[in-house]
């Protein structure tokens, strides 16, 4: 019998993370022990009543049906966070809608407004997600570089004409993955200026939303003119430490939010009733939890970025987000120092270029270990010589 995939599945080649899965299997068979800092994924517990409130409506048997679209506490809870949060109003009969996961609306979302052939405008360096969604779609991708002489914000400016009138869709993402940069409400306001200028809808993938350290990251929705031309999709993921229990949610343009409503109600039957409840709970917390979670991630921060600074290693401090964006040594590649640091040091990070052609010479480093094992990490790297051998060159 012959088997063939669909011409699709061309887009979908085994990824650098799986050549990286490949090498730190290949250490810890041998024995050796790995920091492992290139996925990110939250290593510690959601709040407490998250976890009570699963345990406890798990047991009823009478809440195991479909969900459809969602519950109206879970659309109330979201435009409670958003008022609370962010000073943005938000209908929740027709400017929310329920995702299974940040991940299921952005590779989702190119199908609902994209035929085949059309542009999507996406970052670069970007969550690898993104070009996932296009090539469903059948659409195509045209890149707005994150330049370090630009803050790595994009350049409208940049995008020639002819793309801007074939472009759909826009998609931003601040604080950002993997570059954790900030924008500001004046960049919002020129995206939203460009959007309108060639009728492009704008989505900003806002899942770092309460990952911040030194000012709070602007909600794109709370921006004059935002809820005409996009949406923002959040997660539960990160901020919450929910990232398993696939939960989040679509906020902004009714009308853009009612058409991601219908795909959705053609692909899934909604997130587990326990799950969404819980959601609730988080949402509407009025305890320190996320304070808690940001001093945590700060302290990782300061403790990797100050202990890499003392072995020569010279990278930025970012202000949000749950990563370093960090330069790689003058001499290597982005996939070249990566290895490296799996072979010599036991620590695996993420090349840059893994996201993109702009990510070159840098490499990602998750903020997912505790404070000893990334001053582990630290050691390693000291001791491997590696910066030595980078000095000497």
């Amino acid at each position: 019998m012959n088997i063939s995939t669909a011409d699709r599945m061309n887009s979908f080649q085994e990824s650098i993370f799986s050549e990286l899965a490949y090498y730190k299997e290949s250490k810890i068979s041998e024995g050796q022990e790995i920091v492992d800092l290139s996925i990110g994924s939250p290593d510690t517990a959601p709040p407490a009543i998250v976890m009570k409130t699963i345990a406890e409506m798990a047991m009823n048997p009478h809440l195991y049906g479909y969900t459809m679209k969602g519950t109206g506490e879970f659309y109330e809870a979201v435009s409670h966070y958003y008022k609370r949060s962010f000073h943005v109003t938000l209908d929740p009969k027709i400017e929310v809608s329920l995702l299974m996961g940040s991940q299921d609306g952005l590779v989702h979302f190119p199908m609902v407004l994209c035929n085949p052939g059309d542009y999507v405008l996406v970052p670069d360096p970007g969550y690898t997600a993104y070009e996932t969604g296009i090539s469903m779609a059948g659409a195509k991708q045209y890149p707005m570089p994150l330049k370090k002489e630009n803050h790595f914000l994009p350049d409208f400016s940049e995008i020639p004409e002819e793309i801007s009138k074939k472009a759909k869709l826009m998609i931003l993402n601040f604080p950002g993955n993997p570059v954790p940069v900030m924008a500001t409400k004046e960049f919002f306001a020129e995206a939203i200026v460009y959007a309108k200028k060639y009728n492009i809808v704008i989505l900003h993938d806002f899942a770092y939303s309460e990952l911040y350290y030194e000012s709070k990251p602007v909600s794109f929705l709370s921006v004059e003119g935002a809820m005409e031309v996009g949406i923002e999709m959040n997660s539960l993921s990160k901020s919450f430490n929910m990232a398993g229990c696939r939960i989040a949610y679509a906020a902004g343009n009714p009308k853009i939010i009612a058409m991601l409503a219908n795909f959705k109600s053609n692909v899934d039957y909604g997130v587990f009733f326990p799950i969404q409840a819980a959601a609730v709970k988080a949402l509407t917390d009025e305890s320190d939890f996320l304070s808690k979670l940001r001093e945590m991630y700060k302290n990782r921060r300061d403790v990797l970025v100050n202990g890499l600074r003392e072995i020569g290693w010279n990278v930025s401090s970012p202000n949000s987000s749950m990563f370093i964006w960090a330069e790689v040594p003058k001499g290597f590649t982005s996939k070249e120092f990566a290895i490296e640091l799996i072979n010599r040091a036991n620590v695996v990070v993420t090349p840059g270029n893994a996201f993109g052609s702009w990510g070159e010479g840098y490499v990602r480093i998750a903020l997912v270990q505790s404070e000893e094992l990334l001053t582990k990490a630290v050691n390693n790297i000291k001791q491997s010589g590696i910066m030595k051998a980078v000095s000497n060159k």
